[in-house]
């Protein structure tokens, strides 16, 4: 077995009770990432002006935030806000335009869909402010050279399948990645078993979470009160995530 760099994350990720190891590994970028935008990248000229251009989510402004270091949020925000209100003045001109020909506009031509078309440049400019993530970029080159590095291993580390069929599979999302992602690297027999041990773990252990969230159910039917909670006291976390990808975290359970 080789451990590199590359592979020793995803080793260890697997090897971790989880229900997903994408996700583990996933949310080690996001921290990283929050790190890094709250600190060094502040006085990094190239990584501000990027920022200015592109923004954040507000999934990742969230954790940024949350993180605490509000001196280094309103530093990144403050000229990314500044960028921005230009470009809402330049498409508030616009929009001023379009609504003065769109209200010029006859009855006739309101007709059907036509209704506010004059209007549609400026909207399409106004949407794609708010659809760009700087960190989403940072955090999705990170996580493809990880599902890479996984269609890697199961070809080459003889050790590996192994351990992703004794997995608890990946959320569906992760999963649904790894299988588009496949083809383009796994060829032959390599595919084909990769493809057959991958949804076999994953409908072996959607089936154990679903187990677990019936006696979860069960759990509150005063004749079962008594008996143990066995691995179901967090399943519902577990199956939310399993479902839709890091929607709740441990804390909050």
């Amino acid at each position: 077995m080789k451990m590199h760099i590359d592979t020793a994350p995803v080793w260890e990720a697997y090897r971790t009770d989880c229900e997903c190891p994408l996700c583990l590994l996933n949310a080690g970028v996001e921290q990283g990432g929050v790190e890094y935008f709250l600190g060094e990248s502040v006085m990094e000229p190239d990584q501000r002006i990027e920022v200015n251009e592109k923004g954040f989510c507000a999934r990742h402004f969230r954790q940024m935030y949350d993180a605490g270091n509000r001196l280094g949020l309103a530093l990144m925000s403050q000229t990314y806000m500044k960028q921005t209100l230009d470009k809402l003045r330049k498409n508030a001109e616009k929009q001023r335009e379009c609504a003065a020909a769109e209200a010029g506009k006859t009855v006739f031509r309101r007709f059907g869909g036509r209704k506010g078309d004059a209007m549609q440049g400026p909207m399409d400019e106004l949407k794609a402010l708010m659809d760009t993530c700087v960190f989403c970029e940072r955090v999705r080159r990170t996580m493809e050279r990880y599902v890479y590095t996984i269609l890697y291993m199961y070809k080459n580390e003889a050790e590996f399948p192994a351990l992703l069929k004794k997995s608890r599979g990946l959320c569906l999302k992760h999963y649904a990645e790894l299988l588009e992602t496949a083809p383009k690297h796994l060829h032959g027999d390599a595919l084909k078993h990769f493809v057959d041990d991958l949804t076999n773990v994953e409908a072996q252990n959607l089936e154990r979470l679903s187990g677990e969230v019936d006696w979860f159910i069960k759990k509150f039917d005063y004749r079962n009160q008594n008996e143990s909670w066995g691995t179901s006291r967090d399943a519902v976390r577990r199956a939310v995530n399993k479902l839709r990808w890091q929607v709740v975290n441990e804390d909050e359970d």
